[in-house]
């Protein structure tokens, strides 16, 4: 496969587990690299994903608007060196590279597939529930919303565009990283 060729939006899925005391610093790296991967062409924006109390494991998420724009971060002396600036607050635990985990996902897809290989998937009912518990209220607010702001786009097909691009960014940047982040533990029950 051509994976030049794809110009598709892409999410880089990175999970960093920390040694015990290193969330202070793990927070300053990330201030730090977060612009970084901001000032590269393509770049669509950043979730981090914070570990629940008591866990370790922060999952950072990173669109591009295509793999080139994606590759062309990945492999820049700028992300390498901050890699390894991180690498001494990061448990690798029985793994000998000391850099990140990374996963490359197309679009929106990351929400529901599970962070290993072989792991489960919620049950579709599940994915079907937290997605019309997100869609349906981003729906309703959003047009009320714009409506007062702007009533002259009632109506009209852009404030069509200017509703569905609203509930769109509501929902992959807001609302679906921090719902199945809350609810990661019902959608895939331990054990």
């Amino acid at each position: 496969m051509d994976y030049s060729a794809q110009k598709n939006h892409v999410t880089l899925v990175i999970t960093h587990n920390l040694l015990p005391g290193k969330t202070q610093a793990y927070e300053a790296w990330l201030d730090e690299v977060m612009p970084v991967a901001a000032s590269f062409s393509g770049h669509l924006g950043v979730n981090v994903i914070r570990p629940n109390t008591g866990e370790t494991s922060y999952t950072i998420l990173v669109r591009f608007d295509s793999l080139d724009s994606l590759y062309a971060w990945i492999n820049s002396p700028q992300r390498k060196a901050l890699v390894e600036k991180a690498s001494g607050l990061l448990d690798h635990g029985n793994r000998e590279d000391r850099g990140d985990r990374l996963e490359i996902r197309p679009g929106a897809a990351f929400w529901f597939t599970p962070e290993v290989k072989k792991g489960r998937s919620p049950a579709k009912w599940k994915q079907y529930l937290v997605t019309l518990g997100v869609i349906f209220p981003s729906t309703n607010f959003v047009p009320w919303f714009w409506g007062m702001v702007l009533p002259i786009a009632k109506g009209t097909l852009w404030g069509h565009l200017l509703n569905d691009a609203s509930v769109v960014a509501l929902v992959v940047f807001f609302w679906m990283p921090q719902v199945t982040r809350i609810l990661k533990n019902w959608l895939i029950p331990k054990g």
